[in-house]
C-alpha cells in the first residue's frame, strides 16, 4: 500500500477522529533486556489533543519499563471498519489526583476498587510524536472487487488510505 502525502487535514483532529470510539489500545513498552512487551490499556473517550492518558498502578511492571525507557507505541484496531492506527510517543508517570478525578470513569472501579483515592492509582501520559494509520472506509464488497481485480491484472491492491503523521516540536507536519 502506498503512503500518500496530503496537507488537507489537521493531523491532530484527524487522529482524534480515527481513535475515537476504540476502547482498547495495545501499549508496547521496552523491557530492561530490550525486548518489547504489549498489554491492553483502556482508552478514555475524549478528544485527542496531542496527549493520551491511561490509568495504571504506580508500582507495576509497565511503570518500571516506562521510567527506564519513555518510548511507547500504542496500537488501535477496529477491524469491523478496517481502521488501524499506530501511535508512537513518550510516556511519563503522573501522580495527580485532580487529573485522575477529571479523567475518572466509574468503569475503572473494576481495576481500582477504592476509586480515585486508591493509593496505587497513577496515570501514564503519552505525548504523541508520530502516528500512522490505515483507513478503508469502503464497503467490504468494493474491497473484494478491488482485490480480485488486482489479482487478475497484476496491479498492486490499494484497499484504502495510509498516511504518516509527525507531531514533533516544529508543529504538526504530514509525511
Amino acid at each position: 500500500m502506498a503512503t500518500k502525502k496530503t496537507e488537507k487535514k489537521d493531523p491532530i483532529a484527524h487522529l482524534s477522529e480515527l481513535i475515537h470510539g476504540i476502547k482498547v489500545a495495545m501499549m508496547t513498552t521496552v523491557e530492561e533486556d530490550g525486548t518489547l512487551r504489549s498489554r491492553p490499556m483502556w482508552t478514555h473517550d475524549r478528544d485527542f489533543d496531542g496527549e493520551l492518558w491511561f490509568f495504571t498502578r504506580e508500582h507495576s511492571p509497565k511503570v518500571d519499563e516506562v521510567e527506564r525507557d519513555h518510548h511507547v507505541n500504542l496500537s488501535y484496531s477496529e477491524p469491523g471498519k478496517d481502521r488501524y492506527v499506530s501511535v508512537s510517543g513518550m510516556a511519563r508517570l503522573v501522580l495527580d489526583k485532580e487529573k485522575a478525578r477529571e479523567l475518572w470513569n466509574p468503569t475503572l472501579k473494576a481495576w481500582f476498587p477504592l476509586g480515585v483515592d486508591d493509593p496505587e492509582l497513577a496515570l501514564l501520559c503519552v505525548t504523541v510524536n508520530k502516528a500512522e494509520y490505515w483507513d478503508t472506509p469502503n464497503k467490504r464488497m468494493v474491497q473484494l472487487v478491488g482485490f480480485v481485480k488486482s489479482v487478475i491484472t497484476g496491479e498492486q491492491f490499494r484497499p484504502g488510505e495510509n498516511e504518516k503523521v509527525n507531531l514533533d516540536e516544529s508543529g504538526p507536519a504530514l509525511h
